[in-house]
């Protein structure tokens, strides 16, 4: 069991790896769609290059978007409106006929039959007005549209035209009169039916919506049917009409979701062996060409989880409006992978991603080389993030790119700009101001993931941050000796295309260990008395070897990134410290060896091998009592050469060019420090 843990343990970083890898597979085919995927692209207009397709299966034959809008329509403008029929008003207009009569025509003016005629004469009209019913007046719908009347849940159809609307009251009372023989009565039936007679049928829009969703919803999506075995196109027919309706339906009916539990097995297997070969293929990257990422399991899940978040953006926005892909700003990657990492890392994640969205969109083709092309022009274009107005302009560039680019496809497959639609082309706009956000982004992800970007390096960098401000208050000598290495170091990177910026933030904070005892060390010593004549060499060299050691605890303590606590653990490597280990061995007593040693490690990248070499040399030109430029030459080839002899670099993936690069740039340097000039000749 415990060779089973120590096993279980000296592995875990492989563990954690491989479920990463399974995790980030099942969440991408989970994202996907799980449909059929159809093996043919083509585009209308084009001619087909394949062989002659004949229809695999039976199939119906899919409605264009412009056949179901007409359809649609014509629904819609032959959908009967419905209105509601209150019988209970026309009974109270009856009633209130009855109560009122005897007040416009009193019976002592008639005698009781004439009385009795008029009241059922009037009760007739009455009866004939709410036959079918009364309306408001509306004049935007016409007589001839039908409507239907609802009465106890039950329709009856009729023209608008017949239903008699308030406005009409009048001239239909005056003929109903005339036809009933009671003309000279019409000013009292009038006034009676005026205080009367209300609407009693109302149009219910509620229902009438409700109908017409009911029958929208109905319209059918097919048109005919396609028999297995019949010819869909032969090879080199141009795909239009018929034949591209045909090749739509063919393609729908693969990627829909009606298939059986085998197929969609299948499917599930095929996405998961691609996506499994493309993110092997990306840890394959990271092992062989970028070890110290591979290593690192926070930057692994960092790289896989914005993998993530952009597929599971991309499908999201499928799902809802494929017309809406190309506002997913899909180039936020490679910008933040360049970033926290490098340039060629970055390409290479952005273009793993865009094949794998390949798989979903439509025009993969076209997607893919316009992701891609605008992913190499973020990679070309973004430089020195630190500074706002490059990201403005880097993304003003990536727009145009995206673009210029769309526009050529829709020359190609147009041969016009008939169809050209600025709609699309605002797309791409909503897409570079929304890459805009990679700026919070990044901030974001350097305090959930722990990583360092030039941004935060800029902040690091300012001498007035409360750490640096400590360090000049404490140690000035250590701080000014720190400020005169920033200025080499970064010199140095910017000739071989290293990280300037880092190797300068590295450079002012590789010495703060030195704040604990700033007396023992000889650039902060202001009188003659120099503590170290007290101590044993053995004393001495514990104190100077201690300050890498409190360095790193005060950076971890003032939480400064890892990357920056990398400069303060190998500024000096495994090298000795010499005077003291010369003084011990001048002695006479047995020295042990170890006991002057650094204790690592050495630099293990060019940035942290720069500040070695700056380091050794700026400290080591104090001792320099009447330096030329040969003097110079010589000291600054002895002191790299030797760190170069004692195997301090060969960890650090830096070349001898480079190393010759970095002493000349360092003799430069320094003879402009000490203000050299030519010895003109007398």
């Amino acid at each position: 069991m415990k060779r089973f843990l120590d096993k279980l343990y000296a592995n875990q970083s492989l563990i954690y790896k491989s479920f990463l890898f399974v995790a980030t597979i099942v969440l991408i085919v989970y994202f996907f769609p799980k449909g059929g995927k159809f093996k043919y692209d083509f585009q209308k207009g084009k001619v087909w290059q394949e062989e002659t397709l004949y229809a695999p299966f039976d199939f119906a034959i899919y409605k264009t978007d412009e056949e179901l809008e007409s359809d649609r329509e014509e629904i819609t403008a032959n959908h009967p409106d419905y209105f509601q029929y209150d019988e209970d008003i026309a009974a109270t207009v009856v009633a209130d006929y009855g109560e009122r009569f005897t007040t416009f025509f009193p019976k002592d003016s008639f005698g009781t039959r004439d009385h009795e005629t008029l009241f059922a004469k009037g009760e007739a009209l009455l009866n004939d007005i709410y036959r079918v019913g009364v309306v408001r007046s509306e004049s935007d719908r016409s007589d001839e549209k039908v409507v239907n009347v609802v009465l106890n849940n039950e329709e009856t159809t009729v023209l608008y035209g017949q239903l008699l609307k308030i406005n009409q009251l009048e001239s239909f009372i005056n003929n109903r009169l005339t036809d009933l023989g009671v003309e000279e009565f019409t000013p009292s039936y009038y006034a009676l039916f005026f205080d009367i007679i209300r609407p009693n049928v109302f149009f219910d829009e509620d229902l009438t919506q409700t109908t017409l969703g009911a029958k929208l919803s109905g319209v059918m999506q097919t048109r005919g049917n396609v028999d297995k075995g019949k010819r869909i196109i032969a090879k080199g027919e141009v795909v239009e009409g018929e034949k591209y309706n045909m090749l739509v339906s063919l393609r729908k009916e693969y990627q829909s979701q009606l298939w059986n539990e085998r197929n969609y097995n299948w499917i599930v297997l095929g996405y998961v062996i691609l996506v499994a070969l493309t993110l092997f293929m990306l840890l394959l990257f990271l092992k062989k060409y970028r070890a110290e990422v591979y290593e690192n399991n926070n930057k692994v899940t960092f790289i896989f989880f914005n993998i993530l978040v952009l597929i599971f953006l991309t499908t999201a926005v499928v799902k809802f409006n494929v017309d809406y892909v190309y506002v997913v700003p899909l180039c936020i990657l490679p910008l933040i992978l360049k970033a926290f990492f490098d340039p060629r890392l970055g390409l290479f994640v952005h273009t793993l991603t865009v094949l794998l969205l390949g798989f979903i969109v439509p025009n993969s083709f076209e997607y893919v080389f316009l992701q891609i092309i605008a992913g190499i022009v973020t990679i070309q274009t973004i430089s020195e993030l630190h500074k706002r107005v490059n990201l403005f302009i880097s993304v003003g560039q990536i727009t145009l790119v995206y673009i210029i680019a769309y526009f050529a496809f829709l020359v190609i497959h147009e041969g016009n700009l008939d169809n050209a639609n600025l709609f699309t082309f605002a797309k791409f706009i909503l897409n570079g101001l929304a890459t805009l956000a990679a700026f919070p982004l990044i901030y974001i992800y350097e305090k959930v993931f722990s990583l360092v970007s030039d941004v935060s390096l800029l902040e690091l960098s300012d001498t007035n941050s409360k750490l640096l401000k400590e360090l000049s208050d404490k140690a000035p000598g250590t701080f000014h000796h720190s400020l005169q290495v920033a200025n080499l170091a970064e010199a140095a990177a910017n000739e071989i295309g290293a990280n300037a910026m880092l190797v300068r933030v590295g450079a002012l904070y590789h010495d703060i260990g030195k704040m604990n005892n700033p007396m023992y060390f000889t650039e902060n010593q202001r009188t003659s008395v120099n503590p170290h004549n007290e101590l044993l060499p053995q004393e001495s060299a514990r104190m100077i070897i201690d300050h890498v050691l409190e360095g790193i605890e005060i950076a971890k303590k003032n939480k400064l990134p890892d990357r920056v606590i990398d400069f303060i653990r190998t500024h000096h490597g495994t090298n000795y410290v010499y005077y003291f280990y010369k003084q011990a061995m001048d002695s006479g007593v047995e020295v042990d060896a170890e006991d002057f040693r650094y204790p690592g490690p050495i630099p293990f990248s060019r940035e942290t091998a720069i500040l070695m070499m700056a380091d050794s040399v700026e400290a080591a030109s104090k001792s320099l009592k009447n330096p030329t430029f040969s003097v110079i030459e010589s000291f600054v080839e002895r002191i790299v050469s030797k760190q170069v002899k004692e195997d301090q670099f060969i960890n650090a993936n830096i070349t001898f060019k480079e190393i010759e690069i970095i002493k000349k740039v360092l003799k430069h340097k320094l003879s402009n420090i000490y203000h050299l000039r030519i010895e003109y000749p007398e």
